[in-house]
């Protein structure tokens, strides 16, 4: 609780330096193009204990009907089986989502199902699983209102099993989700198969991020938003620096070109550590990359989201507001 009191004082202040108060709608406080959407993750972690607090928050968030909704991974505890019963039903409770929701994956749901406690899974066969399940339609995200969606495995031909990469526009801001998850983005140098399929997303995630970002240069749009389920921090040398050697190095080299390339503001969503916090995002030498700010979302014991509030047409184009479900505090 110490920690959620804290983290939400810091948001609230960040969010009252960055936009006005909140409002019943977000077009209410930017201009005609003003959007909002949600951001949450790490959720529900303690199965079956925690699927009343997470109807709660989705019951919320269905009130705020925002745009649409993002979920940046990690659907269950690092400890729950990843047994084909718990992605259905995690599946069958974000299809409640009353407006789109989109999902990019973590790695409790099948880089770790390796892990005797998760039950021992191939983590690849359980990656095919996710696929098949929460990707059944790659032009489509999930929730009763799905939206379309231009999905990787549509537009680039070589990297047809990346159904999860995908992206679409908003109001002159373009969003994109990459597959980068926690426990070193996959990477395990000891075992061949992991390696080899790390690799091969590592290739998928460099080359989609390129593509996305010359997309939006394309379409002059005003903003990007990228969302992905892992904290890159936790990899970083005492300096700052990401070590070459790291799963997260390629990636975090390809955001920071794409946002130099671009020019103007990108928003970085990702999750892993549980915890809500808003800073600039630092490149693979430990230093801010200009126009670019990382909002991490809440997860775990806090099963509470952020609520953007995006105006394409102002100077910083993002504003953040906590979104708290009391009961949930209790």
């Amino acid at each position: 609780m110490r920690r959620l009191l804290k983290s939400l004082a810091g948001a609230t202040a960040l969010a009252g330096a960055l936009v006005p108060p909140p409002a019943p709608a977000a077009e209410t406080i930017g201009g005609e193009r003003t959007f909002s959407f949600v951001a949450l993750g790490d959720m529900p972690y303690r199965l079956p204990d925690d699927i009343a607090k997470f109807d709660r928050l989705i019951a919320a968030i269905n009130a705020l009907k925002p745009a649409f909704t993002i979920h940046v991974g990690d659907i269950k505890g690092s400890s729950t089986p990843c047994s084909d019963a718990m992605l259905q039903q995690s599946l069958d409770q974000m299809q409640t989502f009353e407006g789109p929701l989109v999902y990019t994956p973590g790695d409790n749901e099948w880089t770790d199902c390796h892990r005797r406690e998760a039950g021992a899974f191939d983590p690849r066969e359980r990656l095919t699983k996710l696929r098949s399940l929460f990707y059944a339609n790659p032009g489509r995200s999930l929730g009763k209102t799905p939206m379309v969606l231009e999905s990787q495995a549509m537009v680039m031909a070589e990297f047809a099993p990346y159904v999860e990469n995908a992206r679409f526009e908003r109001n002159g801001v373009q969003v994109f989700s990459v597959h980068v998850v926690g426990s070193n983005n996959g990477f395990e140098a000891q075992d061949p198969a992991a390696a080899s399929e790390f690799f091969a997303r590592d290739k998928a995630n460099v080359a989609w991020i390129e593509n996305s970002f010359k997309k939006a240069q394309n379409a002059n749009a005003n903003a990007v938003v990228v969302f992905m389920q892992a904290e890159f921090d936790q990899a970083r040398l005492p300096s700052g620096a990401m070590p070459r050697q790291s799963g997260f190095a390629n990636v975090l080299d390809a955001l920071e070109k794409g946002a130099q390339a671009f020019g103007k503001p990108v928003l970085i969503v990702n999750g892993d550590e549980h915890f809500i916090e808003l800073k600039p995002m630092r490149n693979s030498r430990g230093k801010p990359i200009p126009n670019m700010l990382k909002l991490m979302v809440y997860g775990e014991n806090d099963i509470h989201a952020v609520r953007v509030i995006v105006d394409p047409d102002s100077a910083g184009v993002f504003g953040f507001v906590p979104l708290i479900v009391p009961e949930n505090l209790k």
